[in-house]
C-alpha cells in the first residue's frame, strides 16, 4: 500500500498522540493510520518511541493527550481489554508452570469456552504455528523459536483484530530469526489480520512490512512502502538508518548540480536548495556502476579502490576518485564482478555514481 494512497477506512487511527516521562518527551504531536489487514512495522533506534507508541496504542502506557480510534470505535481510554488485540512480546512472557497448550488457551478460559471449545481452538492454533505435537510440553522443554511460536498461537487465540508484535524476534539467533520472520509474515498473509510491529532491525522492516514507520526521538521521520523507505528517503536520518550510505558535503553549483570534494557531480531531480547553499550529497554503495561505463557517461570518475572488505556475496570497496580533495566513497562490488573484472585493492579503474541515485539532502545544523 503506497504511502501517497490516503487509507479510506483506517483500522487503527492514531491522532495528535503525545506522551513524556517527566522532561522526557517519548512521542511528539504522532498521527498514523493503519488500513485493515496491512501489516506495518515501527522502525527506529532505541528511544525513539516505537515501543512506547505500540503500548500506547495497546493502552499499556496511556498517552498524555491525542486519540487512538481501533476498528472505528474511539479506545483512547479504554483499557487493554477493551481494545481487541493481541500481543507478542520479546520475552515470549509464557507462563512456565503451564502447559504448551494451557499457555495457548489461556485466554479463552478467561472468556469462558468450554473445555472441548478450548481444546479444539488450541489444537488448530498449534497446527497453525507448526507445532502439533507440542501440546503436553512446558516452555522450558522448547527451542526460542518454538517458545515465540507458542506466544504467537496465544496471541491468536482470541482471533484478535489487531495483532501487535514488540520486537518479537530479537532474541532469536540469525537463522532461526530469517526462518519465522518468513513464517509470521506467511501467517499474517494468510489470516489476513491487521499487525504493527516494533523492530530496529531494517532488515526484517524491509523483508516483512507493507509500510514502515520510520522514527526518530519522538517524531516520524518517514512512512512509505519498504522500497519508499530505502530507494527515497526523505531525510538524511531516514537514509542513513536504513541500509547503508555515503555522506559528502557538498555545494549547490546549478538547478541540478552539486560541487563535493572538487568533483562536479549531475543529479537527477532539482536540489532544492539556491545556488551556494550546503547540502548533504548521498550515495548507496550498491548503486556505484563499475562495467561498461561510457566515455561521457556522467558523473564518470577515475578512482582508485581502496581497502576492500569480503562480505561474503559481495565485497565493500571505498573508493578515492583522482582528483577529490578529500573523503572516500562507498562501493559494492558482488561476486561476479570481482571476479569479471578483476577488482583489486590499489587499481585505478573507471566508476560511475548514476544521477538518479544521487540523494541531496539539507545540511545538519551546526
Amino acid at each position: 500500500m503506497p504511502a501517497s494512497q490516503p487509507i479510506e477506512t483506517p483500522f487503527v487511527r492514531v491522532s495528535g498522540l503525545n506522551k513524556s516521562f517527566g522532561a522526557f518527551h517519548a512521542l511528539r504531536n504522532i498521527d498514523l493510520e493503519v488500513g485493515r489487514g496491512e501489516f506495518v512495522c515501527f522502525l527506529g533506534p532505541s528511544g525513539c518511541g516505537k515501543t512506547t507508541l505500540l503500548r500506547a496504542i495497546a493502552g499499556l502506557d496511556p498517552q498524555d493527550s491525542g486519540s487512538i480510534h481501533i476498528a472505528g470505535r474511539d479506545v483512547s481510554k479504554a483499557p487493554p481489554a477493551e481494545r481487541d488485540f493481541g500481543i507478542v512480546f520479546q520475552s515470549y512472557a509464557l507462563f512456565p508452570n503451564l502447559t504448551v497448550a494451557k499457555n495457548v488457551g489461556y485466554g479463552l478460559v478467561n472468556r469462558g469456552w468450554s473445555g472441548t471449545d478450548i481444546r479444539a481452538r488450541v489444537a488448530e492454533l498449534l497446527a497453525l504455528v507448526g507445532l502439533p505435537e507440542q501440546g503436553a510440553k512446558f516452555p522450558g522443554q522448547l527451542s526460542g523459536g518454538q517458545q515465540q511460536r507458542v506466544a504467537l498461537a496465544r496471541a491468536l487465540a482470541t482471533s484478535p483484530g489487531l495483532l501487535l508484535l514488540d520486537e518479537p524476534l530479537s532474541a532469536l539467533d540469525a537463522k532461526v530469526r530469517v526462518r519465522l520472520r518468513d513464517e509470521m509474515r506467511m501467517l499474517q498473509q494468510r489470516l489476513g489480520v491487521t499487525t504493527i510491529m516494533v523492530t530496529h532491525d531494517q532488515e526484517e522492516a524491509l523483508a516483512m512490512a507493507d509500510r514502515i514507520v520510520v522514527m526518530n526521538h519522538g517524531v516520524i521521520e518517514q512512512v512509505g512502502t519498504p522500497e519508499e523507505i530505502y530507494r527515497a528517503p526523505r531525510t538524511a536520518f531516514v537514509a542513513d538508518f536504513v541500509g547503508h550510505m555515503t555522506f559528502l558535503d557538498a555545494v549547490v553549483t546549478g538547478a541540478r548540480t552539486v560541487r563535493a570534494n572538487g568533483l562536479d557531480f549531475t543529479i537527477a531531480e532539482d536540489a532544492e536548495a539556491p545556488v551556494g547553499a550546503a547540502v548533504r550529497l548521498a550515495l548507496r554503495p550498491e548503486a556505484v556502476q563499475a562495467r561498461a561505463i561510457p566515455a561521457d557517461a556522467p558523473n564518470r570518475f577515475e578512482a582508485r579502490i581502496g581497502d576492500l572488505s569480503f562480505l561474503g556475496s559481495f565485497c565493500r570497496a571505498r573508493l578515492e576518485p583522482t582528483g577529490a580533495t578529500g573523503g572516500s566513497i562507498a562501493a559494492d562490488f558482488s561476486a561476479n564482478a570481482m571476479r569479471d573484472l578483476g577488482i583489486v585493492e590499489g587499481e585505478i579503474r573507471p566508476v560511475a555514481f548514476p544521477p538518479e541515485a544521487l540523494r541531496v539532502f539539507a545540511s545538519a545544523p551546526s
